[in-house]
């Protein structure tokens, strides 16, 4: 389903594209699919690739509404400790260029601004501590976490 860029150090890939067809069939027939990070390259091999940036890339083949990435913090933060909420795909790139995303945090953004500038309209990066973190990200006004998207906050 995913052929990475064939990177041997310790067989980890990157996605070079992402076939939907059997994704399509199980959405189809009501099924939810469950996606393992795992590439095969061209002799067959196995490679394992980062589950956000699989998340992000399957999100883009399908042209989803909305990304969710659950991590263990509240949410993308500015220098000085609170959470941004929500974000446009310019502001993001200005916190890339300025220092404040960096080190751990910076593969989950990396792979939710691709996926907003690839079509998704949005994504989501939420608390998976907090209870019901997914609910409240889809069925409240103010969510929690933070959010990206290409429109103007």
């Amino acid at each position: 389903m995913l052929v990475p860029e064939i990177i041997d150090i310790g067989h980890v890939g990157e996605v070079q594209r992402v076939n939907t067809d059997v994704i399509d069939v199980l959405l189809r027939s009501d099924f939810i699919p469950v996606i393992a990070p795992i590439g095969v390259g061209k002799a067959g091999e196995s490679y394992n690739i980062n589950a956000d940036t699989v998340a992000g890339k399957v999100a883009e083949a399908l042209r989803a509404e909305k990304l969710m990435l659950l991590t263990n913090v509240e949410g993308l933060k500015d220098k000085s400790g609170k959470v941004l909420t929500g974000l446009s795909t310019e502001q993001v790139d200005a916190l890339i260029a300025d220092g404040t995303i960096y080190g751990g945090m910076l593969p989950k953004i990396a792979c939710a601004l691709d996926a907003v500038k690839g079509g998704v309209t949005s994504a989501h990066i939420i608390d998976g501590r907090v209870a019901h973190a997914v609910l409240l990200e889809i069925f409240t006004d103010s969510g929690i976490g933070t959010l990206i998207t290409n429109r103007n906050q």
